[in-house]
């Protein structure tokens, strides 16, 4: 399973990253929406873990414009 993490702590993105692949998965990070949004939009990632509240381009944001292009795979939302 191929996961992306959208969030622009960088080190809570770092943290998240090292422990998913630790668990077997593959992970990338993007530090802010617009790189996240683009990197989701290519269409290689079984789930996407979004961070709500970013500059910007919030999580919110980004997961309306990836559902406007039929972008299907499973959002998981993080808050604060």
């Amino acid at each position: 399973m191929r996961i992306l993490i959208i969030e622009d702590e960088k080190l809570l993105a770092d943290s998240l990253k090292a422990l998913l692949e630790q668990n077997g998965f593959e992970a990338d990070a993007a530090c802010d929406g617009k790189t996240g949004e683009y990197y989701a939009a290519l269409g290689i990632y079984d789930l996407l873990i979004l961070d709500v509240m970013m500059p910007g381009r919030d999580g919110y944001e980004v997961a309306r414009r990836l559902r406007e292009r039929r972008m299907e795979m499973p959002i998981l939302m993080l808050t604060a």
